[in-house]
């Protein structure tokens, strides 16, 4: 049986893989923001156990952690939550460029770092959901495509640096997928939401999946997901 931790479990994507490992019986460990939110995630997902830390403040991450109990094995760490605000640089002021920076980048840094130790023993996979805004970005994107572009780097150096380790690491580029980040999205750029053009979450998991089930002697760098048409 396989253990996994999962950031962003509590829609699209991340819901998406936390139930197909559930469902297939891995062990399954929610990183989730406070309290509360861990009490709703264990009702939805019985059987998993939750993390208490907020990606949103990246320093506080190693004083949450040191007070639970942390796994002593993880197959891997699966890093799926994001945030976005659209906006030009001319009118993105810097709490919206901290907050994600922050969640989309510095956290997911802080926490694979703290998990190291354990990462290593298990020679874990870890697998960074990106973006197509990781590889490219556009007018109105600077701050969100930023923080992808930087998500890009730490995978690739870490992939690089804990190759002697065992540790594999995994970028996955999904293009616009069907999932409430994505109508927030829509909200933002005032277009009207039209979830069939897009990818489903489950589509992506399914990548995620192989990423994870792949034989010890292979390990997916990167891959990018694009919706038909």
């Amino acid at each position: 049986m396989a253990a996994h931790l999962i950031t962003g479990a509590g829609s699209g994507i991340g819901a998406v893989v936390a139930r197909r490992l559930l469902d297939r019986g891995d062990d399954v460990i929610l990183l989730v923001r406070d309290a509360g939110r861990a009490r709703q995630l264990v009702e939805r997902f019985p059987g998993a156990s939750t993390l208490v830390g907020d990606l949103a403040v990246p320093g506080r991450l190693s004083w949450a952690l040191s007070k639970q109990a942390l796994p002593d094995r993880l197959d891997s760490l699966i890093h799926v939550a994001g945030v976005v605000d659209l906006g030009s640089v001319a009118d993105l002021p810097p709490s919206l460029w901290e907050q994600q920076l922050a969640v989309n980048l510095v956290g997911p840094a802080e926490l694979t770092r703290l998990l190291l130790p354990v990462l290593r023993v298990s020679q874990s996979r870890v697998v960074f959901v990106n973006s197509g805004a990781g590889l490219h970005a556009h007018a109105g994107w600077s701050a969100y495509a930023a923080s992808k572009h930087g998500l890009k780097a730490l995978a690739d150096a870490l992939r690089a640096e804990e190759a002697e380790h065992g540790v594999k690491v995994t970028s996955i580029y999904p293009g616009r997928t069907a999932t409430p980040m994505q109508e927030r999205v829509h909200q933002q750029e005032g277009r009207e939401y039209d979830p069939a053009r897009f990818i489903a979450p489950e589509s992506v998991a399914e990548t995620i999946l192989l990423a994870l089930d792949l034989p010890d002697d292979a390990h997916l760098t990167e891959l990018t997901v694009r919706p038909n048409g």
